[in-house]
């Protein structure tokens, strides 16, 4: 009997689950594992017998060694043993979930969201007859590249947060504060950097079509820009980080919640952030010329700051030296949604698209964000990025399988894309009840304005499925790399769709809408 109590305790001691089996363990058996089976009467609560048969093996020990090294280092896996379940609380899945209970979770965000967006709308609808958007119209080229931002920067924080927060990788608060200040001084070295390559692309995509140069214009560009990229992120990412731990604690979904608020905010914030800045330095840049080059020199400067600080977090640290590509290339996809804009407002007959466009921008960027980030936690909480061979990389989804199936991502998108219609109704009375823009709202633009909104998101949703899991296949992280591509397409096909319908409208003659009053 001593001998079973040393061995007992010599389990403890290495930190072996001991499993209770109610029945035969002749199952149990393996060829290839050496093993020691041997059975223990213990007292139960109610005083009986309970057998406790105590199994161990080398390749059993071996993993619940790895295991304790992996649970140390915050990470989930799910291919360690079926003990791992007796060592704490697991993350709270966020995968049993119908049909309403994902609805009732994205529908507060999504109207808040779409608020945003309209307050967004309202404000754009009146700079729009501002002298620095009147006389440096590149400005125009600016808004849906800084206002995607929030899908490049924003969002995919958001992303990564909500990832991190289901499989429990921020539960402790000495991991919890690691991520957050590598986090935020990532997404200042991204900010800073793609509002400078924005203010490029501004420049270059209005020296093309009319051949003229203005350097003045140029740096205001720059600094405008640049230190509009800066604030929107430094303030919308610390709202991002509340609202991800407010969610853990309340037992809500992130992915649910994270990005549409995100977007809620970053559309205002960052418009009006462009707008102000823009003006004043417009302002300044007769009399003191030397304010522009300044501004720009100031933000750049902080860049070695921040790079330091990135490069101390190891997941940070990784998204530093190869998160560049996505970033960059949805900077220049929004840039030539910008390009539209800017053409199609500067003519007095579509003035009133200004109103619309961050609209049906954010709304098709948000609600894709959503069932991104909806579909990367359930990959991750398969495995490893294109080590998993659980989940299978989709090489070309059939629309049916993305949005007619049982699964649980497939629900999403029919509930996601049923929010379409409802949430843009909501949008054009507020606007229309708000008097905002040049248009009236008649049946034939109605018509015309949903035709467009549903294609949109309808394109965005089945891209979003193909491309998400196209890149965990490929080894790459979806949170750090589908959303900016995503968001950007949502900000050309809208701004493509609307400036489309538009121009329908106003060769069919639909003098009742007033396009151009």
């Amino acid at each position: 009997m001593s001998s079973k109590m040393e061995q007992k305790e010599a389990h403890q001691t290495n930190g072996v689950v001991l499993p209770i089996v109610a029945g035969t363990i002749d199952c149990l058996a393996s060829p290839d594992r050496e093993q020691l089976v041997e059975s223990t009467e213990f007292l139960g609560p109610d005083g009986e017998g309970v057998e406790v048969v105590v199994l161990e093996s080398r390749a059993n020990a071996k993993g619940v060694r790895e295991e304790d090294a992996l649970l140390e280092n915050g990470s989930q896996s799910n291919e360690s043993d079926d003990t791992s379940t007796d060592r704490g609380p697991e993350p709270a899945s966020p995968f049993k979930e119908t049909s309403f209970s994902i609805g009732l979770q994205v529908l507060f965000p999504f109207l808040l969201a779409g608020f945003g967006t309209v307050a967004a709308g309202m404000v754009l609808d009146i700079v729009q007859h501002w002298d620095v958007f009147k006389y440096v119209t590149e400005v125009f080229i600016l808004v849906p590249a800084l206002l995607g931002l929030k899908g490049n920067l924003e969002m995919t924080l958001a992303s990564r947060l909500s990832t991190a927060a289901n499989i429990g990788q921020i539960d402790s608060p000495k991991e919890l504060w690691r991520m957050i200040t590598g986090n935020m001084a990532l997404i200042q070295v991204q900010a800073t950097v793609v509002g400078f390559l924005a203010s490029t692309a501004a420049v270059i995509f209005g020296w093309i079509p009319d051949g003229h140069f203005s350097i003045g214009h140029a740096i205001l560009l720059c600094a405008s820009s640049v230190a509009t990229a800066f604030i929107a992120s430094l303030v919308l990412g610390m709202i991002m980080i509340g609202v991800i731990i407010g969610s853990r604690k309340m037992g809500i979904n992130p992915d649910n919640v994270a990005t549409p608020i995100a977007a809620s905010l970053g559309d205002l914030i960052t418009l009006a952030l462009l707008s102000g800045i823009s003006w004043g330095l417009y302002k300044e840049l007769d009399s003191k010329a030397y304010v522009n080059p300044l501004v720009c020199a100031f933000f750049v400067a902080l860049l070695p700051l921040w790079i330091i600080i990135a490069k101390r977090n190891p997941a940070t640290r990784e998204v530093l030296y190869s998160g560049w590509e996505p970033v960059i290339i949805a900077m220049a996809i929004s840039s030539v949604g910008g390009l539209i804009l800017d053409k199609t407002v500067s003519d007095p007959n579509f003035a009133g698209m200004a109103v619309f466009t961050p609209v049906i921008n954010g709304v098709g960027g948000n609600l894709v964000a959503v069932q991104a980030s909806r579909i990367s936690t359930y990959l991750h909480m398969s495995g490893v990025p294109g080590e998993s061979s659980e989940v299978a990389p989709r090489k070309c989804p059939s629309p049916c399988s993305t949005f007619f199936s049982s699964d649980l991502n497939s629900r999403s998108a029919r509930v996601l894309f049923l929010l379409v219609v409802p949430g843009h109704l909501v949008f054009l009375y507020t606007i229309s009840s708000m008097q905002g823009g040049h248009t009236t709202l008649t049946l034939i633009f109605i018509v015309f304005y949903m035709t467009a909104a549903l294609l949109q998101v309808l394109i965005l949703l089945y891209i979003a499925d193909w491309m998400v899991h196209w890149m965990w296949g490929r080894g790459l992280d979806p949170d750090n790399f589908s959303i900016p591509y995503l968001t950007a397409l949502g900000d050309l096909l809208g701004t493509g769709l609307l400036a489309l319908s538009f121009h329908i409208l106003w060769l069919i003659g639909d003098r009742d809408t007033d396009v151009g009053d």
